[in-house]
């Protein structure tokens, strides 16, 4: 075997071939560093003596579905310069590990595409050694994440764990990746981001978010004069519950069995976007009767539809006066929950507005926290936190949302 097919199969730069053999299964291939490799580990001097050598074995890229190792001769040097004796530094593999850094971005490339336990079945190592190899290499990139040039900030929480266990994502909108994950879904949260946001806070643009007190809060306090924008999801969500507490009221009063049939199986229906209504199972028809049924549930829906054209006015003034008159309505209906839905909507009205100047939304961040909730069930909960919350920083370089 050629010194150059090591090099192009295996990256080996520097080795030379010296024989190769077959057992357990697989290919051991013994090499020695050539004498550009021979130097002191430690000033890096060339006028070395040498003491003998160690072989280590090290595993690297398989050849088909043949593990191959390498038994590496490292020379042991004495360095008159500085006086110390060492074995050489072996370069293709990290201190300390029983891989080559090629098998290390081998099973990197196989984690974008497949779970950590195909790949441990189908190297033939355990699940740890996989997962190791996977966490030093998301430790690398991403222990400390940039925020220069991030502009559009997404806020959101998600739950990881039954007993109410939170994390809060923060992402670049613009870019499409999470940047910071923080424990907790209160203010203290962002505690750390907002220490590691720094000098780069002054390039923030705008800044997507529930409704939740919390992040309100904390980002008027440490990004004062930058405008908050309320994400279309959370405001129709809202309005979709004040639907659905609308329906249920309804159900308990009404007596008649008929009317109760007819409400009880429209609770999907009414949350449908009407252009989204299925002809074919008479879910139009079915929604008309229950309308015609009710007033309050008739004016909960068409309330919930009229408030689509917030976002899909000509400009801030026009929404401006769509948002009153709408509260208007909502005010005289004398329904109680739609009543509540408007005063939620009148304390954070600057926000839906703010939308006309920075139309940003955090609908990428909660396509992210959909791939995080696929993240964890496939992994069965996470015993090793730090590791999760670096899988979700490196979820936007996976291919799909895989984990153990």
């Amino acid at each position: 075997m050629s010194t150059s097919l090591l090099y192009h199969a295996f990256g080996l730069s520097d080795y030379a071939y010296v024989h190769q053999k077959f057992a357990n299964g697989g290919i051991i291939f013994r090499v020695r560093p050539k004498w550009r490799l021979i130097r002191c580990p430690v000033c890096r001097a060339r006028n070395v003596i040498r003491r003998g050598f160690c072989v280590r074995r090290l595993r690297t890229t398989p050849i088909g579905f043949k593990p191959v190792w390498l038994d590496v001769e490292l020379p042991r040097v004495y360095c008159p310069e500085c006086g110390c004796v060492r074995q050489i530094n072996p370069v293709i593999a990290r201190q300390r590990k029983s891989y080559t850094r090629a098998f290390e971005k081998y099973v990197v490339m196989l984690a974008k595409v497949m779970t950590l336990a195909d790949i441990a079945k189908i190297l033939g190592i355990s699940w740890d050694c996989v997962k190791d190899i996977v966490k030093s290499r998301l430790l690398r990139r991403f222990s400390k994440v940039s925020f220069k040039g991030v502009r559009d900030l997404g806020i959101d929480e998600i739950s990881v764990r039954k007993g109410h266990k939170y994390l809060t994502v923060v992402m670049d909108l613009e870019r499409g990746n999470v940047i910071y994950v923080g424990d907790g879904k209160g203010a203290d949260a962002l505690n750390g981001f907002w220490k590691r946001l720094g000098k780069y806070a002054k390039n923030i643009m705008a800044v997507s978010t529930d409704l939740s007190a919390a992040y309100i809060s904390a980002v008027l306090e440490h990004l004062p004069g930058v405008p908050l924008v309320f994400d279309h999801f959370h405001l129709v969500k809202l309005a979709n519950d004040t639907l659905t507490e609308t329906r249920r009221g309804l159900y308990h009063e009404l007596k008649d069995k008929m009317g109760k049939d007819v409400v009880k199986g429209m609770h999907w229906i009414l949350l449908k976007n009407h252009e989204n209504l299925s002809e074919e199972k008479g879910e139009a028809s079915r929604l008309q009767e229950a309308l015609e049924l009710n007033e309050p549930l008739a004016l909960a829906y068409y309330m919930k539809e009229d408030m689509r054209q917030f976002w899909q006015q000509s400009g801030r003034e026009e929404a401006e006066k769509l948002i009153n008159s709408w509260l208007a309505r909502a005010w005289s209906s004398g329904i109680t929950n739609l009543i509540k839905l408007a005063n939620t909507i009148a304390i954070h009205k600057f926000g839906i507005l703010n939308w006309y100047d920075h139309p940003v939304s955090s609908g990428k961040v909660e396509g992210t926290n959909n791939k995080i909730k696929v993240l964890k069930r496939m992994a069965y909960g996470y015993r090793d936190m730090e590791f999760f919350k670096l899988r979700i920083l490196a979820i936007h370089e996976a291919k799909y949302a895989l984990a153990g």
